[in-house]
């Protein structure tokens, strides 16, 4: 994503040379922002990473934004995207990139009135290709489809196939996300199926070896698979 993504794929990138999978990392559901800023520098430092989801459930607004202010600059010294979850409006506040809202949180047409037309909206789709074509044609500047694996990080009702992010990256020039128990050793189908990022959370946060082991080894899993 680099600190604003393109809105869309070049149509000839995807006849030809497809643009690189790259990761969209998801901060843990609960940290010390003070603490963590050093754990982040670190997982920054271990390989690509488009951008960084701040995502806190359950704690103050004035949480949010404390952690933002301690998180986005880590982000922004290597030119990655910080996006806020859920809060538009903590967004616009902080100068984020951008904005993540999922089907039950600000609709789109509400998040980008609040941002502003030159930030980041991304919109979750969960398996529905019906969701996905309604946000891109709004003006998502992506769309997020999962949970493909199981994951602990948050409860999922929807499981769909890999052959989704094909259906999407022939079809749309809008870029898509993959998200949902998403690890270095399953990632190859949806990396070989055109997804443009892979969101991931505790295959960098939980890694036997460290955060920056973690991107490593993700960015090593993306390449192997063709998507570097």
């Amino acid at each position: 994503m680099a600190r604003k993504p393109r809105p869309a794929k070049e149509p000839e990138e995807t006849e030809s040379e497809p643009a690189p999978c790259r990761l969209y990392l998801i901060t843990p559901p609960a940290f010390d922002p003070r603490a963590f800023r050093d754990t982040l520098a670190a997982a920054l430092d271990g390989g690509d990473v488009a951008c960084v989801q701040l995502r806190l459930k359950d704690v103050s607004d004035d949480e949010i934004r404390r952690a933002g202010e301690i998180l986005m600059p880590v982000c922004h010294r290597r030119d990655v995207a910080f996006i806020v979850n859920d809060r538009p409006d903590i967004a616009q506040a902080l100068g984020a990139d951008g904005v993540h809202v999922g089907q039950t949180d600000a609709g789109y047409d509400e998040a980008r009135q609040i941002v502003g037309p030159d930030r980041i909206v991304g919109v979750t789709c969960h398996d529905s290709r019906h969701l996905a074509m309604e946000a891109g044609e709004a003006g998502a500047d992506y769309v997020a489809f999962g949970a493909f694996f199981p994951t602990r990080t948050k409860d999922t009702k929807t499981r769909p196939e890999p052959e989704l992010l094909f259906w999407w990256n022939r079809l749309m020039t809008v870029p898509s996300v993959a998200i949902g128990g998403i690890t270095a050793e399953n990632c190859a189908p949806l990396v070989e199926a055109g997804a443009d990022f892979l969101a991931v959370v505790s295959a960098v946060w939980d890694h036997p070896n460290g955060p920056a082991a973690g991107v490593h080894a993700l960015n090593a899993a993306i390449a192997r698979a063709g998507g570097a």
